[in-house]
């Protein structure tokens, strides 16, 4: 009874008209929206040479430590882990596409960590937030979400090179097969509204990997969680610090800013903490708590982490304060101990999370004006290009720059700033240098 009142007061749960078994319940609705990520973030970090196993613990500890702090200090229901996307901007553009090593793309995102946290005093984060168009940010998700299915397609092996077309349907194999049934999986439990549906198609997958002998059965289902040591504290600020990496430490914290600031406005409108100003209750907490998070993801060796929209899957099912993340958290930990496992899952496995998960990011592209081509343009053209040149920072600045170049030629001034002029010059030099 004692616990109960001093979490009741703590966490000002029946002000918020919530329960502590509310709470509960929403935490682990949350963590079973984006457990997937455990399984994912170090399927694909794990391609820039980085150690698996380390991934697979500091990917758990990130999102518990981020978690928990999350719901402890800013006494919010949201949950942060590794980013999607960001994960792949980090592997596909950083470390295969520019030839970085892991150690300065770890640089590169401590170092918009910080950059983040400056930008963080003061409000002007969310000015230049503010100074961004709500079409272009849209778009950014929507190009993302194009992203992110195309490296699933690939992972699972239905879209291959070639020198003819640029890609093609690849070859429908026992693996390519067993992803699909994946895929088909999770899509039809997401509809169903199943917690966890991704989860769940991921799961099977694995299963059916065991079956058909593609997979052998780890020595055992629980151990002591992978050491760190691989990775953490490896990353090389000095070789970050180059004019010609300034725009992929911008595109981190734009595609950060939009993230958090999307789920954070939407999920607290969902929970009613938003004043007649428009004004979120403990949303300062909230932006340092991720800002925090980056930095202290990076220097134990993970890509950008952020805030996550499944914790609108939690807020659905009735959470209303930080305990909901706390349990969240705890949950992370919790799968630290289920590391071999986690280490035996496949590509062709995790590829119906970053396919479906695209799908989640792409949908709001019906927020666009499509009868107003000045602004459509720019619009599809970051949509369009950043699947086609694998790179997030291309398709964010060809998009920026576009919309720049195409306002200012037709005299539409009024819909130009500095902040957005300045993000323009940013970009330019992102393609020049």
């Amino acid at each position: 009874m004692e616990n109960t009142t001093f979490l009741e007061r703590y966490y000002k749960i029946s002000e918020r008209h919530s329960s502590v078994k509310q709470e509960i319940i929403g935490g682990i609705t949350t963590f079973l929206a984006m457990s997937y990520i455990v399984f994912v973030n170090p399927s694909i970090l794990g391609l820039t040479g980085m150690d698996k196993g380390a991934l697979i613990t500091v990917t758990c500890l990130t999102a518990a430590l981020a978690t928990i702090i999350s719901g402890l200090w800013a006494n919010a229901p949201f949950a942060l882990a590794p980013g999607m996307g960001l994960n792949a901007f980090f592997t596909f553009t950083l470390v295969l596409g520019k030839g970085l090593s892991w150690q300065t793309a770890l640089g590169i995102v401590f170092i918009s960590g910080v950059f983040f946290f400056i930008l963080s005093l003061g409000g002007i984060r969310e000015k230049i937030a503010d100074a961004i168009p709500m079409p272009l940010k849209i778009a950014v998700g929507g190009g993302i979400g194009l992203f992110i299915t195309l490296i699933g397609l690939k992972s699972m092996g239905l879209v291959v090179g070639n020198e003819a077309t640029l890609v093609a349907l690849g070859e429908l194999n026992k693996t390519a097969l067993i992803g699909i049934v994946g895929l088909l999986v999770a899509v039809v439990l997401e509809i169903k509204q199943v917690k966890g549906g991704i989860l769940i198609g991921i799961i099977i997958s694995t299963i059916l990997g065991f079956i058909t002998g593609d997979l052998a059965m780890p020595a055992s289902v629980v151990s002591l969680p992978p050491s760190i040591a691989p990775i953490a504290g490896k990353l090389d600020i000095a070789g970050a610090f180059k004019l010609s990496l300034i725009g992929p430490i911008f595109s981190f914290m734009f595609v950060d800013l939009f993230d958090t600031l999307g789920t954070l406005i939407s999920c607290s409108r969902q929970m009613g903490i938003v004043d007649k100003q428009g004004k979120i209750q403990g949303f300062g907490r909230m932006l340092y708590t991720d800002v925090f998070s980056t930095i202290i993801g990076s220097v134990l060796g993970t890509s950008t982490v952020t805030t996550y929209v499944e914790s609108a899957a939690g807020v659905a099912a009735g959470a209303r304060t930080g305990l909901a993340s706390v349990v969240t958290g705890l949950l992370f930990l919790l799968a630290l101990f289920f590391s071999p496992i986690v280490a035996v899952v496949p590509a062709y496995a995790t590829a119906p999370a970053l396919i479906l998960v695209g799908v989640y990011m792409f949908k709001n592209v019906k927020e666009l004006d499509f009868r107003d081509l000045k602004t459509l343009f720019p619009c599809f053209i970051i949509i369009i290009m950043m699947p086609l040149t694998y790179s997030i920072s291309i398709g964010l600045s060809l998009g920026f720059l576009s919309y720049i170049i195409l306002h200012a030629v037709t005299g539409d001034f009024a819909k130009l700033n500095l902040p957005l002029i300045f993000i323009g010059i940013l970009c330019l030099v992102n393609l020049v240098v």
